[in-house]
């Protein structure tokens, strides 16, 4: 990302401009273009074509979705219902819980090509928004210490009275804007693999599991789309192992329950090769400078420990449109630019506290899992007094469940 430049006379001026199309960026843009505001949205790449991307919804997302006036457009989207969740140590079961876990909504499995796609499709419809795809941000325009809008790869500049940056954990309008990212617990790395078309293979992969033995940690679940999706842990900095497709398969099938065990034994060979996912949770220090609010995993880069990443960015985009859309567009520059400052000022204090309150959740939750996963006695006690202590922990982890799947702060 280039540093910051200072705009020419005679560029278009828009009240909006939105950097990055993802669930924050497209769901803010829609939100703000309903309400009648101009609004630009900028996105590096032409589809929403990815393979690594957050699926789930929990409550706290479905409701935020809800909130928007979006319910009916989700329901009409391909989707499947999570059935609850299991956690196996060392090949048993140490206990199971069924959605929706007192919520009123089940967590909801949903490709998020698909959602992106539905919400592009009502923006698109509206005339005072924007569609920049294939528009990639090389600098920050800025004027007497503001921010003033971005410069384009192709050396277009565009002006806005507010930039927001949805761009991602890797934020390059965070880094061009000097905004520091503060780093909370050690990076993390993440090995995921896919086997295709897998529904009504087995029961259990209606759940989520978590698989805890031998030293590692394994999760699996039937995707959106009826997928097998598996996640492997690894240590920081550690190499990719070497392993063939039927290899991986073998070493998750060890720590699975026998019906998963059995099918990747059986389709093994079809594996995808594995992708890995550095992961780095954080926060900025400031959410926003005169001109410039960050939402979304620009603003507080998540773990992937219960999807939080796209139900706090689009909890972040609900907050956000309610807050800018009350910002009359007043004639006189400089007192609008104060009160669109004023309400970024009160989207980060407003969404501050439930992302700090569960990143902690997340932290804590990882922390136990490393701590079992890699304490081979610990495993063993716990895997033969399952039946006793099962319950126990079970009633544990749904208490800490709560906050991760209904967020903290009421919207």
């Amino acid at each position: 990302m280039a540093t910051v430049q200072r705009p020419g006379a005679g560029q278009i001026v828009n009240r909006f401009i939105v950097v990055g199309a993802g669930p924050a960026g497209l769901s803010l843009s829609l939100q703000l273009a309903r309400g009648g505001a101009d609004v630009s949205l900028v996105e590096g790449r032409r589809d929403f074509a990815r393979s690594l991307r957050g699926d789930a919804l929990m409550p706290s997302g479905l409701d935020a979705l809800a909130r928007m006036g979006l319910w009916q457009h989700l329901m009409a989207l391909p989707q499947r219902r999570l059935q609850g969740w299991q956690v196996w140590l060392e090949g048993r079961r140490l206990f199971q819980v069924d959605e929706p876990m007192g919520s009123l909504q089940s967590c909801r499995l949903v490709r998020q090509q698909d959602l992106l796609e539905s919400l592009l499709a009502q923006a698109m419809a509206l005339p005072g928004f924007h569609w920049r795809p294939g528009e990639v941000v090389r600098g920050l325009l800025e004027e007497q210490g503001r921010i003033t809008g971005v410069r384009l790869s192709g050396g277009e500049a565009l002006r806005a009275d507010l930039v927001i940056a949805c761009d991602g954990r890797d934020s390059g309008l965070r880094q061009a804007a000097g905004i520091e990212l503060r780093r909370e617990g050690p990076p993390l790395e993440m090995l995921w693999l896919q086997l295709p078309d897998m529904t009504g293979t087995d029961p259990t992969l209606g759940q989520f599991l978590t698989l805890v033995g031998g030293g590692a940690i394994a999760s699996a679940c039937l995707g959106a789309g009826g997928e097998l999706q598996l996640g492997w842990l690894l240590r920081a900095a550690k190499p990719t192992p070497r392993r063939s497709a039927s290899a991986w398969a073998e070493t998750i099938a060890r720590l699975a329950p026998a019906g998963l065990a059995a099918v990747l034994r059986q389709q093994g060979h079809r594996l995808q090769k594995p992708q890995r996912l550095g992961v780095q949770v954080g926060e900025a220090r400031r959410w926003q400078r005169p001109g410039l609010l960050l939402l979304g995993d620009a603003a507080h880069p998540m773990s992937p420990v219960r999807a939080q990443g796209i139900n706090l960015a689009l909890r972040d985009s609900l907050v956000a449109a309610g807050e800018l859309l009350q910002v009359e567009p007043v004639a006189d520059g400089q007192a609008r630019w104060h009160a669109l400052d004023q309400a970024c000022q009160r989207v980060e204090r407003a969404r501050r506290p439930e992302v700090r309150r569960l990143q902690t959740l997340q932290g804590a939750e990882l922390r136990q899992g490393h701590w079992i996963g890699h304490n081979a006695a610990l495993r063993h006690g716990l895997s033969l007094a399952a039946p006793v202590l099962g319950p126990v922990a079970r009633q544990v982890w749904i208490a800490r469940q709560h906050p991760l799947r209904e967020g903290t702060a009421w919207l």
